[in-house]
C-alpha cells in the first residue's frame, strides 16, 4: 500500500527537535509529572509514564531528574501543578494543525498559541474543529531501505494493525496506543530500529504544500515549537519545498 512520501518531513521534524534541546528536558519533565499526576508512579500500570520515561532515558536525562518528576506527580515532592491543554486551527494553505499543552497558566497559553497562528498566516479554530482528521495511534518510521517484509512479519505478529511502505522506500507500521509497547519490544526482538516512534495524532489524509506555503507553515509551526507551554504539534500539512 503506497502513501505520501513522508520521509523529508521526518526529517525536519528530527532536525527541529535537535535544534530545541535545551527544551527537551522541559518539556519531558513536565510530560513524566502530568502521567503520574493521573495514572500514579508505576510505569508498568502507566502506559503513559512509561513512554515518557523511555522518551528521557533517550534524551538521557538523569535518572534524578526523573524520579523527582514522578514524585511531583503523585504530589510526594511540592511543584508546579500543570494541566493538559489542546488547541485546533487551520494554517496557510487550509492544513490542519492540533497543539498539544502543558500549563500552568490557560490565559497565557492559549494567547500565546493564537499570536502565533495570527502572526503566521493561520486561524485558531474552536475544540473539534480539525481533530476529525487525524488518528490517535502508535507509529513507527523506518528509513527508506528497510525491508517491508521483516517489519511487517514482526509487527503484524506483535498486535499492529497496518504496515505501509511510501513512495520514497520508508515504511510506517501503525497499532493502537495500548499496542504501542508490545510493537516496540516486538520490533526491538527483530533487530528493527525505527528512525521515529511515538504515540501520535497521525492526519488521515496529507495536505501537500509548496512554495509560499509552505515557508509560512514551517514558520507557524517552528513558533508552535518554540513556545514554552508546547509538548506537540500536528498538523495535515506535507512540505514539499519550503
Amino acid at each position: 500500500m503506497a502513501g505520501h512520501s513522508k520521509w523529508a518531513n521526518i526529517k525536519h521534524r528530527k532536525a527541529a527537535a535537535d535544534a530545541k534541546k535545551g527544551k527537551v528536558f522541559t518539556r519531558l519533565i513536565k510530560e513524566i509529572t502530568v502521567a503520574a499526576k493521573m495514572g500514579g508512579g508505576d510505569p508498568n500500570m502507566n502506559p503513559r509514564l512509561r513512554l515518557a520515561m523511555d522518551k528521557g532515558r533517550e534524551a538521557n536525562m538523569a535518572k534524578d531528574s526523573v524520579q523527582n518528576a514522578i514524585k511531583r506527580g503523585t504530589g510526594q515532592l511540592e511543584g508546579v501543578s500543570y494541566e493538559e491543554a489542546r488547541y485546533e486551527g487551520y494554517g496557510p494553505g487550509g492544513a490542519a494543525v492540533i497543539v498539544e499543552c502543558l500549563t500552568d497558566n490557560r490565559t497565557r497559553t492559549v494567547a500565546e498559541v493564537r499570536h502565533a497562528f495570527t502572526r503566521n498566516g493561520g486561524n485558531l479554530g474552536s475544540d473539534g474543529s480539525v481533530a476529525f482528521l487525524f488518528k490517535h495511534c502508535g507509529l513507527f518510521v523506518f528509513a527508506p531501505g528497510a525491508s517491508e517484509e521483516r517489519v511487517m512479519e514482526a509487527a503484524l505478529e506483535a498486535g499492529a494493525e497496518d504496515v505501509v511502505a511510501n513512495d520514497d522506500g520508508s515504511v510506517e507500521v501503525l497499532c493502537a496506543p495500548p499496542a504501542f509497547h508490545a510493537v516496540k519490544a516486538a520490533l526491538e526482538k527483530a533487530g528493527l530500529k525505527p528512525e521515529l516512534a511515538e504515540v501520535t495524532m497521525k492526519p488521515l489524509n496529507d495536505s501537500a504544500l509548496a512554495g509560499a506555503d509552505a515557508q509560512r507553515m514551517r514558520s507557524l509551526l517552528d513558533a508552535l515549537e518554540g513556545l514554552d507551554d508546547v509538548q506537540d504539534v500536528y498538523t495535515t500539512a506535507a512540505l514539499e519545498d519550503a
